[in-house]
């Protein structure tokens, strides 16, 4: 993924920043707990697609 995206990508929902896990091919919004896949190097930014995290689930740095 590239650095330059990652530092202007935003939470679609609440437009807070965003963490990249590289292991699971996702970028986390703490905020909102939600986890925005990426597909074919490609992230997909809609509400619609991402995985909600469970409530006992670590978001790692």
């Amino acid at each position: 993924m590239d650095t330059k995206l990652l530092d202007i990508l935003v939470c679609p929902v609440c437009k807070s920043g965003l963490v990249y896990h590289k292991d699971e091919q996702e970028l986390v919004c703490r905020a909102d707990r939600l986890a925005f896949p990426i597909r074919d190097g490609i992230p997909v930014m809609l509400e619609e697609q991402a995985r909600k995290l469970a409530a006992d689930e670590e978001i790692k740095a």
